[in-house]
């Protein structure tokens, strides 16, 4: 469809109000911390440090720094770092504290940082030490050094509206785990070198330190190698279903993009400055359509196959010939060129073996190489990486799949579905990282906001990915080693601007961090979520476009007699105040706090938001409350009927600028408004559009269902309750209006009370499929 968009979506609001800064200004320091270890104490969580510290001593004083303050560091390592420092302070308090000569100090005090070969607790520990008149960042290897920095510069941004004051202290630190990693997807949705860097800023900024990059995909090739320079010139490009993929001039219009070596080395190079790793990860056997696009002989049919423009579980497998084994091996050595880092991921996700099973070929290549089965071939395909890569001084890590007809010999295992194959992995005796889909997976929604952008709206919300824990209690004492640490994943499939990446990662990667680097017993829900309102300051400062559905204020209204309508108020992350107005009035501090659901007389106008020190976290919306409108629901205020497989989907049109969003379930397209009140209702209204069906679930296809179709395009169908009554039908037309939509309506069986309404479409309709976007109850 190619149209207006119905609402604005990737909502943001881009102001935070000054309850932020209030927030940020740290407590009275009256507390003493414990020792490593020990539970935050109030004081540690009025620092508003994410993560926090393993240790935090307050002392008396403070210390200003100024552009009178002198920068000290000898050495070159020192060096970088306060210039990084210095650089930081610039950007993000607009105060040039430029390097300082030895000897050569202002009357603004000294921050000092210090190479220090006594400063134990390994390579990403540092110590920093805070009095009125000296500041001195020590650790014993730059990476610890630099993460001092980080935590001053997060000291020194805690209330950007006042002079930079830093409390007197002591914090000694180091994290809890040796990987603290975040993966973005651009292989389905490309980003800018600029944005990737941007993003790396970001990561380090939370002391992050393993960036995972996934660079090849069914639907693109991004990373150039020069061997094989079809990769990027053909399975770079792909044509996107429906009107996104048809240009101005009704010709197609391919998605394009890849990532020059140059480029990638500049990646690298930027991202060790910060210190954190890149692991490059090339998919193999699955996930290889846009490779077998550009190269159809690595195919097992040998087809001409185009770079997929569909999502979901694909059957294109690589096939299992020397000359492909080659090709890989080619591959990883221009990789590994690029890429100095010690793992290199392959992958070995979803690689469906139905092609393996219908070739001949492919049966009678096992059995030259004494393969039982298909599970056993691919053991045997990426035990063969994993032999190419020791040989070249580096690891291979793949997802838990690899853990399927035996694990290679010092591979480490990435578990991603759920954490039982990394309990597998470790018992053993492998290394593994925790990246579970339940938990750490960022293209699940984080609210059920109608605001939130494209994705999948079972939500992971902040709260959940600050409660996961790594090291499974189940996992015996002697293995727990082996975690090396956890990973936040973003799949990009919905994600077509940077904008969506950020809103996904921002602020649920504040959580990741806490738990990557925090001592378990400090880690404190109500502690994290006070200290988060400065951590959103300074995304401010940074230009982060984070989420802001997390803060907003949700409404549900349901009808009254005489005139009234039950205002029920609640918001995702559970702050205590709202405040709400009904006269369409800003809510301020004097406004009525929220207790208990409240009737309202109808017409008003709804408004409410958070209240933290008598402030608003984000302004609030306006929700208009009359007759109609509670007659009236979109696709987001619906449940769906069993919500099987259910997606945020944006449209396939307009080419450029916002589209609509719509939330259907593709195994059983059917929504569900419950308790509609349906006296006095005599007919409904339908406003339901047709996109592009662009998915493959290979053998989760069966699952999808199809209700029966008696005319020749189906039917809209109205039931009371999902296997209720039929309440009404009309048949579908076989196309929309030009718009991309049509009206639907018909008369309602008479119905008393209240009555779950269910609407399903009939019929297979694909490649496309029917849409809800409003449903609308008419009186007589």
């Amino acid at each position: 469809m190619t149209r207006t968009s119905k609402r604005q979506a990737g909502y943001r609001f881009r102001v935070l109000l000054s309850a932020m800064l209030a927030l940020a200004v740290p407590l009275a320091c009256n507390a003493i911390a414990g020792p490593t270890g020990s539970p935050a104490t109030a004081t540690e969580t009025g620092y508003s440090l994410v993560p926090l510290p393993a240790s935090l001593q307050p002392a008396k004083g403070s210390f200003r720094i100024s552009s009178t303050t002198s920068l000290l560091a000898e050495g070159d390592a020192a060096s970088a770092v306060a210039r990084q420092f210095a650089d930081y302070l610039r950007t993000t308090r607009k105060l040039e504290v430029p390097l300082s000569r030895p000897g050569n100090t202002a009357k603004g005090g000294v921050i000092e940082f210090v190479i220090d070969a006594g400063i134990g607790g390994g390579p990403e520990s540092y110590r920093l030490d805070v009095n009125p008149h000296h500041v001195r960042v020590a650790a014993a290897e730059p990476r610890g050094l630099f993460y001092g920095a980080v935590t001053l510069w997060q000291l020194a941004t805690a209330n950007p509206e006042v002079p930079i004051t830093i409390p007197a202290l002591r914090i000694e630190d180091a994290p809890r785990f040796g990987w603290r990693g975040l993966m973005l997807d651009s292989a389905r949705h490309f980003q800018s070198v600029g944005e990737i860097k941007q993003l790396l800023d970001a990561m380090a900024l939370h002391k992050l330190n393993t960036f995972h990059w996934h660079l090849t995909d069914d639907q693109g090739w991004r990373i150039e190698i020069k061997r094989y320079p079809k990769l990027t010139e053909d399975g770079g490009c792909r044509i996107p279903a429906g009107d996104g993929g048809i240009g101005a001039d009704g010709k197609p219009r391919p998605y394009c993009g890849f990532y020059t070596q140059d480029q990638v080395r500049e990646v690298v190079r930027y991202a060790a400055e910060r210190h954190i790793t890149i692991v490059p990860e090339i998919n193999a056997p699955g996930h290889a359509q846009a490779a077998v696009s550009a190269y159809p002989e690595l195919g097992v049919t040998g087809k001409q196959l185009p770079v997929l423009n569909e999502w979901g579980v694909n059957t294109t497998l690589f096939n299992v010939e020397e000359s492909t084994f080659q090709f890989l091996e080619n591959v990883l050595a221009e990789v590994v060129e690029l890429f100095p880092g010690t793992y290199v991921h392959v992958g070995g996700d979803e690689a469906v073996k139905d092609q393996w099973k219908a070739s001949a070929r492919v049966q009678e290549r096992m059995r030259e190489l004494g393969v039982k089965d298909e599970a056993g071939m691919q053991s045997y395909l990426v035990k063969r990486m994993e032999k190419y890569l020791v040989a070249h001084k580096r690891r291979l890590i793949g997802w838990d799949e690899i853990l399927e007809g035996g694990l290679p010999e010092e591979a480490t295992v990435m578990s991603w579905r759920g954490i039982e194959g990394g309990v597998t992995a470790a018992g053993l005796g492998h290394d593994v990282v925790m990246a579970p889909s339940s938990e750490l997976y960022l293209d699940y929604l984080q609210t059920d906001s109608p605001n939130e952008p494209p994705g999948r709206p079972a939500l992971i919300p902040l709260q959940q990915v600050y409660a996961f824990e790594p090291i499974p209690a189940a996992l015996p004492a002697d293995q727990r080693a082996h975690i090396l640490g956890l990973q936040a994943n973003v799949w990009t499939e919905h994600m077509r601007s940077y904008g969506r990446v950020q809103h996904a990662i921002f602020p649920r990667i504040a959580a990741l961090a806490e738990t990557a680097w925090s001592p378990r017993q400090k880690k404190d829900w109500a502690g994290f979520r006070a200290r988060l309102a400065a951590q959103l300051q300074r995304y401010r400062l940074l230009g982060i476009d984070y989420a802001q559905t997390p803060f907003e204020v949700r409404s549900v209204v349901s009808d009254q007699p005489q005139g009234k309508a039950l205002v029920t108020l609640s918001n995702p992350l559970g702050y205590p105040q709202m405040r709400y107005t009904i006269d369409g009035g800003a809510p301020s501090a004097r406004s009525a706090a929220y207790k208990a659901p409240f009737e309202v007389k109808l017409p008003a106008e709804l408004r409410a938001a958070v209240f933290v020190q008598g402030l608003p976290l984000v302004p609030a919306q306006a929700r208009k409350l009359d007759v109609s409108s509670l007659l009236s629901r979109s696709d987001e205020e619906l449940a769906m009927c069993t919500g099987a497989l259910t997606l945020r989907l944006e449209d396939d049109g307009p080419l450029e600028g916002e589209r609509a969003l719509f939330n259907v379930d593709i195994f059983n397209p059917c929504w569900l408004w419950k308790a509609a009140g349906l006296d006095g209702i005599a007919r409904i209204e339908v406003r339901a559009g047709r996109m592009p069906y662009y998915f493959q679930l290979a053998h989760d296809e069966p699952a999808r269902k199809f209700k029966p179709a008696r005319t020749p395009h189906g039917e809209l169908e109205i039931r009371a309750g999902c296997a209720g009554a039929v309440l009404a039908s009309v048949p579908l037309p076989a196309a929309t209006d030009a718009d991309g939509f049509v009206i639907l309506g018909a008369m309602l069986k008479p119905s008393p009370g209240k009555q779950d309404l269910c609407v399903f479409f009939t019929g297979d309709t694909r490649p496309t499929m029917w849409v809800l976007d409003r449903l609308t109850l008419q009186p007589r």
